[in-house]
């Protein structure tokens, strides 16, 4: 699957693919997020909604 992330080193907007669905923080206040790598290996995230990652 694919999603849009934000390239902080480059400053632009990179559609990438999804390799890991993750969450953050504890029961019941938890932040869903997806995990991506550039081309030259680097990491991305992107918070997204609990709709779009159960979605997913």
């Amino acid at each position: 699957m694919k999603h849009t992330f934000y390239d902080v080193k480059a400053k632009k907007k990179v559609e990438s693919e999804v390799i890991d669905k993750v969450t953050y923080g504890k029961k019941g206040n938890e932040r869903y997020a997806f995990k991506a790598k550039t081309a030259d290996g680097r990491n991305l995230t992107a918070f997204v909604s609990k709709d779009v990652w159960d979605k997913a």
